[in-house]
């Protein structure tokens, strides 16, 4: 297991998340990207798989765009939640119609509240303590509710070929996980799990390239994420978001792509 020692106190604390809440996450690029119809496309239809309906909490909701996405697309079909640290995207989350929970997860007492899906969408390497956050989630569950978490590929051809020049190491990650890894974190306390490898950007491979290690701002990264989701959008280029699709399915196949994504089931 590849963790980050020794970790500052505010990204213990939820204090970084806090302080990054207008500057980043409430980025008007930001909310652009997290709020157009094709940013979750992937997670909700890998969710739609594995929970058709019910409560479902997000953990680390952040914006609440995964929600918000969710229940405009499925209305009838589940009761959200989101639940974070950080004050200012929480109350941009309400202000598009998602209720949220304030505060420490873990401390939280949902007072014999079950949940049919709990979500962890790059959550699990931001905590200083994943392995208990799990444990909580399993806790609320339902008996057969899932739990979906992602969090990048440590194995993946962008952090293979770039190293420590690659933007997503970075002081905010305190984990860097592998299939081997994650899975032995998850049977802990699931006792099933399925995983899929997906995303990729060569635009991240060829930038952080020529930086040459150079630390990437903010701005940056929302830019980017702004750009990839025109891309998405853009009608014009089907034949490349075609060839791309073909690309990361491969990659995925091969557990190179960008990111893990487990699904586990609590048993009945």
């Amino acid at each position: 297991m590849i963790y980050a020692n020794p970790v500052r106190v505010a990204l213990v604390s939820g204090q970084h998340y806090d302080e990054l809440g207008v500057d980043y996450y409430l980025s008007p690029a930001k909310l652009e990207s997290d709020y157009a119809p094709v940013r979750f496309e992937r997670e909700l239809r890998l969710f739609r798989e594995h929970c058709r309906g019910g409560a479902v909490l997000d953990v680390g909701c952040s914006s609440g765009a995964f929600l918000f996405h969710l229940k405009q697309n499925f209305p009838d079909c589940y009761e959200v939640v989101g639940t974070d640290v950080s004050g200012a995207p929480l109350d941009y989350a309400e202000s598009r119609g998602v209720p949220v929970i304030r505060g420490n997860f873990l401390e939280h007492d949902f007072g014999g509240k079950g949940f049919e899906a709990i979500t962890f969408w790059a959550v699990l390497e931001h905590l200083v303590e994943p392995g208990r956050f799990l444990e909580k989630a399993c806790s609320i569950l339902k008996p057969g509710g899932c739990c979906v978490v992602l969090v990048p590929n440590m194995k993946s051809l962008a952090a293979r070929l770039l190293g420590g020049h690659y933007r997503y190491i970075y002081p905010q990650h305190l984990n860097y996980f592998c299939k081997t890894t994650l899975r032995a974190l998850l049977t802990k306390h699931f006792s099933s799990v399925q995983f899929q490898c997906t995303h990729f950007n060569p635009i991240v491979i060829w930038q952080d390239w020529r930086r040459g290690g150079e630390e990437i701002s903010n701005e940056d990264r929302a830019a980017l994420l702004r750009r990839t989701t025109r891309y998405k959008q853009n009608w014009f280029l089907k034949p490349v978001k075609s060839l791309y699709g073909m690309s990361e399915r491969a990659l995925g196949a091969f557990y190179l792509a960008d990111n893990l994504v487990a699904v586990v089931q609590k048993a009945v």
